[in-house]
């Protein structure tokens, strides 16, 4: 059978190309076709674009790259109408998907959504979408279910969370090997995680940066986004002892002491990896005044958010300055601190559920056409 997949930034990708080796498994002579990054190409298919022509973030940057996203939209629709897929497999990102889903109900295609657009933090009128034109949802945090069934009488199939299948699934470097192929010397680690779209890491990286020298006793280790080129690092560290490692966070977050996290899915990578972290969002001024007013959730994290208590310090906008950095990262580093943050790590996987999201997703979609 042929399917249809639609992946728009870096976390979907990852998601996507687990879900691509469920699927080969499944239906071993698949054909796919996909919008996503390098590793759902390593998985297979082919690719028809890459995510890092489509990430915009926030509302004031979509508004100037309207021309861009309606170009895609276009063509997307001509690229599945010369496909003619058996189905169309969208993986998050929203404001895309969703124009393609309610097109694509019109002309008789299934829909099938996996990774639920996040309509429980803002924008739930999106529910009137859903129920008319996406056919199987697939939601992954165990809240979703309630929402979707109890409040808006809506039936999803709840597969547990990718991430634990991604992180369960590396291939990882002992940390000997890890420090040596890197350079990196016996000082405990902080990874950095700014994100992966330029915008964010523009704004995020010379923040988390500005406490390196009040921890000497550590090494800080930025991990280069996939979707980046070193050469968009270079500026934010050359001259400073910092250390650099790219399209390896996996094995950072493995060998990791503490780290700053820019939100977003990241937040829960480094929490299922048992790394103490602190959360650090500030985005355009635009973007946070229009945001604050149509988000009413009391968290950022999705740590926070699966737990329902600040397990994690978020530090946003205006908090999140040099000063609260230190601050919060002197913390993360007390002993004491860390063994009541790793038992609650402990049970934020228990409510995650167990490995398989990728391999009970992929059956239910080829159960359901076949």
């Amino acid at each position: 059978m042929k399917y249809y997949i639609i992946a728009g930034e870096a976390s979907g990708d990852l998601h996507g190309s687990n879900l691509m080796k469920a699927l080969y498994k499944e239906d071993p002579s698949a054909e796919i076709r996909f919008w996503g990054g390098d590793l759902m190409q390593q998985a297979g298919g082919t690719l028809v674009k890459h995510y890092r022509e489509l990430a915009f973030m926030g509302f004031a940057e979509v508004l100037l790259n309207l021309k861009t996203i309606f170009r895609n939209i276009k063509f997307c629709k001509s690229d599945i109408e010369n496909f003619q897929p058996d189905v169309l497999i969208y993986i998050d990102y929203p404001g895309f998907n969703m124009r393609i889903a309610k097109w694509a109900k019109t002309k008789g295609y299934k829909n099938h959504y996996y990774i639920s657009p996040q309509i429980w933090a803002w924008k739930e009128n999106r529910i009137k979408d859903i129920k008319r034109d996406i056919d199987k949802l697939y939601v992954i945090l165990p809240f979703e279910k309630d929402f979707y069934e109890k409040k808006h009488h809506y039936t999803v199939d709840f597969v547990g969370h990718p991430l634990i299948d991604a992180i369960h699934n590396r291939v990882t470097l002992d940390e000997a090997t890890f420090r040596k192929q890197n350079q990196l010397d016996d000082r405990p680690i902080i990874a950095i995680l700014p994100g992966s779209r330029q915008q964010e890491i523009s704004k995020m990286l010379t923040l988390m940066l500005s406490v390196v020298n009040d921890f000497p006793e550590n090494q800080f280790v930025i991990a280069g986004a996939p979707s980046q080129e070193y050469s968009f690092y270079e500026p934010f560290i050359t001259g400073k002892n910092i250390k650099f490692i790219s399209n390896e966070t996996y094995n950072l977050l493995g060998h990791a002491h503490a780290a700053l996290v820019t939100s977003g899915t990241a937040t829960l990578e480094t929490a299922l990896f048992k790394v103490p972290e602190v959360v650090c969002y500030k985005g355009s001024w635009l973007s946070y005044q229009i945001a604050k007013r149509i988000i009413t959730l009391k968290y950022i994290s999705l740590v926070n958010l699966i737990m329902d208590e600040e397990v994690v310090t978020e530090l946003i906008q205006e908090d999140c300055n040099s000063t609260r950095i230190k601050s919060e990262l002197t913390k993360i580093l007390d002993p004491n601190y860390r063994k009541n943050l790793l038992e609650k790590y402990a049970q934020l996987e228990e409510k995650l559920g167990g490995v398989g999201a990728s391999a009970a997703t992929a059956h239910h979609i080829v159960s359901s056409i076949s």
